[in-house]
């Protein structure tokens, strides 16, 4: 599609050497200075995702977890696990004789944090650099100071109250009570030295020594099951990659228990329509959509699990004669009744690096909800994340709270690939959104011809318990055609997920990307 000029909006950006595209320009330069450098992608995406950890502190952190993709020509996809655990000794049991019947925002939900163990499996692996030289962006942010993005303002007045309730967490992420404004200068001194920890002592000393036992210390006084082993013994794993074929193109995505399956389920659903004849702003092509997604969620929701839990096996979800079966659940003409169970026979940060040699990294990192638990370690100014609210404590479900356990992982990078090749590495944030939003850039460009900026431009909708929330942009005929379908259609504050693009044209040489307006961030290129 060509672009109107005379309409908001902006180029996509195309460079030969190298690209990166994340949620904020000072990550974005990180990962671009790495990569002039003679470092690989995987070094440029570390070095960002650590600086995101400082600039963005809403979404990700140190203490949060992450899932790699790595895509190197002529060899298989490398995946990474990096997602932590509850606590050896954890039990649904006990919680559900006290009453509880979700873990929600409990102590219970911290699990521990795996992003540490990722970010140094990917460079072992694929880097150059090690973290005294990829962390550098990072410490230098947290120790001499960034100004604040508008964004990132926003996202941080919306959670005073809960870093308010947590000692660690006021101490280093309020200011006099209170969130810094847009274009304040934020210094986090301790964060500084946690990250020179790890700088100089690698992930063993994130997970031993004065920092893991001050994590435990801290859930440990609040009741979690937690102890210093569990953050001790933390080790994530590589992966085999899961992938569905749609027009021509294979969806590669991390398998359970992350919930890239959903997006695998959807395309399978989807490819059993003309989608192409829909208009793509019209009621029909988001409806379509809309039901597909709820199977696949609903699939999600029946059965994903950590892996060794599994009751179902992923080559089945991801069946594509079941496939053909779900698609005929869906009525053109009205929102349908979905079975309780379908059984075959928030807050992140993602970042998208391809480098000269056109190695593609796929990366995401989060806290899951904004500042995680919102428990924060008094001296080392680590935040946790609360991904263990996606643990379920009904008694008999693959996703149950146990021992040792990762929960259901809504994170999930991706990589679109052709003939063997990576022709995009893309992902988009927004908690549970994500696999919907994989879905939507991934249709704008294979079916209705967008370049990927105008695929991310475009408007998104998603549902909120039995609400349809939609963005502003979305037409008014288009919000009308739905609640005729029997949806019930509601205007969200805030905006659908966030999503970062970089596409290699391997017949001209180029790398094209594409970045969130919904963020403060950019692609940049050289």
């Amino acid at each position: 599609m060509n672009r109107d000029f005379q309409l908001s909006g902006r180029s996509p950006v195309i460079a030969i050497n190298g690209m990166a595209a994340t949620s904020h320009p000072l990550a974005t330069l990180a990962a671009v200075d790495i990569l002039r450098d003679g470092g690989t992608a995987a070094d440029a995406a570390v070095a960002a995702v650590a600086a995101l950890c400082v600039v963005e502190p809403a979404n990700t952190g140190i203490g949060g977890d992450c899932y790699t993709l790595i895509s190197k020509p002529g060899k298989p996809v490398w995946g990474y696990n990096g997602s932590g655990r509850s606590g050896a000794n954890a039990s649904y049991q006990p919680l559900r004789d006290q009453g509880v019947r979700e873990i929600g925002d409990s102590v219970h939900s911290v699990t521990v944090p795996g992003a540490i163990d990722a970010w140094e499996q990917t460079l072992k692996a694929h880097g150059r650099f090690g973290f005294d030289r990829v962390l550098r962006a990072a410490i230098q942010y947290a120790e001499s100071g960034f100004p604040v993005a508008q964004r990132v303002a926003l996202d941080w007045q919306r959670h005073v109250g809960k870093l308010a309730a947590c000692r660690g967490a006021a101490k280093h992420y309020l200011f006099n009570g209170m969130a810094p404004k847009e274009g304040d200068v934020i210094r986090f001194p301790a964060l500084a030295e946690t990250l020179k920890t790890i700088a100089l002592k690698g992930a063993k000393g994130f997970y031993e020594g004065a920092v893991g036992a001050e994590m435990a210390a801290t859930v440990a006084a609040r009741g979690s099951f937690l102890k210093d082993e569990d953050f001790a013994n933390h080790r994530g794993n590589t992966v085999v990659p899961i992938s569905t074929e749609y027009r021509g193109v294979d969806l590669i995505e991390i398998p359970p228990n992350g919930q890239g399956l959903t997006a695998l389920v959807m395309l399978n659903i989807l490819e059993n329509f003309d989608l192409k004849s829909l208009d793509p702003m019209g009621p029909e092509r988001f409806h379509l959509v809309l039901e597909a997604a709820r199977i696949g969620y609903a699939v999600r929701d029946t059965h994903l699990s950590d892996a060794d839990h599994m009751r179902t096996p992923v080559a089945a979800l991801t069946d594509k004669a079941w496939g053909k079966k779900l698609a005929s659940l869906i009525d053109m003409n009205k929102r349908s009744e979905l079975p309780a169970a379908l059984t075959p026979g928030s807050n992140t940060v993602y970042i998208s690096v391809v480098d000269r040699d056109r190695n593609a990294v796929s990366l995401i990192n989060s806290l899951y909800s904004g500042f995680g638990a919102g428990i924060c370690t008094e001296r080392s100014g680590v935040l946790l994340t609360n991904r263990g609210a996606c643990f379920t404590l009904a008694p008999d479900h693959p996703n149950t709270f146990g021992p040792a356990k990762r929960p259901m992982h809504t994170i999930i990078p991706a990589l679109a690939m052709k003939n063997g090749r990576c022709e995009m590495s893309f992902g988009v944030m927004g908690g549970h959104y994500q696999p919907m939003g994989h879905v939507q850039i991934l249709l704008n460009m294979l079916e209705y011809g967008m370049d990927v900026q105008q695929a991310i431009d475009c408007p998104r909708l998603f549902w909120e318990n039995d609400r349809v929330a939609v963005e502003t942009s979305i037409p008014q005929r288009t919000m009308d055609g739905l609640r005729a379908r029997g949806h019930n259609i509601v205007l969200r504050d805030l905006p659908w997920g966030g999503a970062q693009t970089v596409k290699i044209d391997w017949d001209r040489g180029v790398l094209i990307g594409g970045s969130e307006p919904r963020n403060d961030g950019c692609a940049l290129g050289y």
